[in-house]
């Protein structure tokens, strides 16, 4: 059963976390990879985007490795790990070189930990929980990275969590989830306020689609995006200043999307990704600043390698990361200019890579 509900989940793109600090030497790419209970990491050259896998790696993790995110100090690095028996948080020491070394015990969370978000800060972790619908959060100690599960940890929130987000400001929690209403199912979005780490419900926004399985936040904090694999569709909402949502004027965007399943925004808030895992195509289009309505830029989609599944962006240098769960899974490097794609290479990582973050 567990084995079923990995592959229906692994189509749903995980959460990435960015730092910056410029272009001053090689930065590094973490990659988890479920079916081996590994993290793999490459050198990024910060002026090609070529990767080169340290010869460290791939390390050993927890059964099921799903999200990963790095600590905005560049210290840390926590993966889920979601496997039989499992259900705990992995710690990571970062080094210099940008080789890891895991810091015991690990740290106990819900049922099916999947998905990890940090709050710009880097004080609260937050871990969403499949199997008990449920969101654990934690105190990040700065001096040692470890966690400290808070006294309302871990809230149920009712809903199976499909993705999960923190605004840019740090204010907000936005989680997509598969909504039960008698015997339909429906999907909706999911919105807290955070104060000291704690959640509180703000309301609940229904989704064009059963499955909004790709969440992305513009980084100005103005928009909220979805991908809907089954309607094959893009949904756009601003945001409010109380954290509500509202959908845009002309959203849902079909585009000619076969199953988008992940998206991400630029830094600059000017340029969105789509992943369309049906069509082994990238789509590339311009954010409008004043509606958030994407349109296409001329030269979009991109053909990429088969079953693209999730995104990520370095936020300093022009390139775009893709992880692919086709026969020839692995991490493919594209170049970014002005929202135009070209490819730089394909890395085989053996198996299907979940999640990755990037750190600079």
């Amino acid at each position: 059963m567990l084995r079923k509900l990995w592959l229906a989940i692994l189509v749903v793109p995980t959460l990435t976390f960015f730092l910056s600090c410029g272009k001053t030497g090689n930065h590094y790419v973490y990659a988890t990879i479920p079916a081996t209970n590994q993290l793999v990491v490459f050198r990024e050259d910060p002026y090609s985007g070529v990767l080169t896998q340290l010869a460290e790696s791939p390390y050993t993790v927890g059964s099921g490795p799903q999200s990963v995110v790095i600590h905005p100090s560049g210290k840390y690095l926590y993966v889920a790990n979601a496997g039989q028996g499992e259900d705990d948080i992995s710690l990571f020491d970062i080094n210099s070189d940008g080789t890891v070394t895991e810091i015991t015990p690990r740290t106990a969370s819900g049922s099916l930990p999947f998905f990890l978000a940090m709050d710009p800060g880097g004080a609260y972790l937050y871990c969403a929980n499949v199997n008990s619908s449920s969101v654990s959060v934690y105190s990040i100690d700065s001096s040692s990275g470890t966690l400290t599960q808070l006294q309302v940890s871990p809230f149920s929130i009712g809903l199976t969590p499909i993705n999960m987000q923190i605004a840019p400001s740090g204010k907000f929690l936005y989680i997509t989830a598969a909504i039960q209403s008698g015997t339909e199912t429906l999907g909706g979005i999911a919105a807290f306020s955070l104060n000291a780490g704690v959640p509180t419900f703000i309301g609940l926004t229904e989704t064009n689609a059963t499955d909004p399985s790709g969440l992305a936040i513009s980084p100005n904090g103005s928009y909220l995006y979805t991908a809907n694999a089954t309607a094959s569709s893009v949904s756009a909402y601003s945001i409010s200043s109380a954290g509500t949502l509202t959908e845009v004027t002309g959203s849902p965007l079909s585009a000619g999307f076969q199953r988008p399943v992940a998206l991400i925004v630029d830094p600059q808030s000017q340029y969105l990704y789509v992943a369309d895992q049906g069509g082994n195509k990238v789509y590339s289009f311009t954010i409008s600043s004043g509606t958030g309505l994407p349109a296409a830029v001329t030269d979009s989609p991109f053909a990429s390698e088969s079953s693209p599944s999730f995104l990520t962006l370095d936020p300093t240098e022009p390139y775009l990361f893709i992880g692919n769960q086709g026969s020839g899974s692995g991490i493919q490097a594209f170049g970014v200019s002005a929202g135009s794609l070209n490819t730089i290479a394909t890395y085989s990582v053996g198996n299907s890579a979940l999640s990755i973050a990037v750190l600079q």
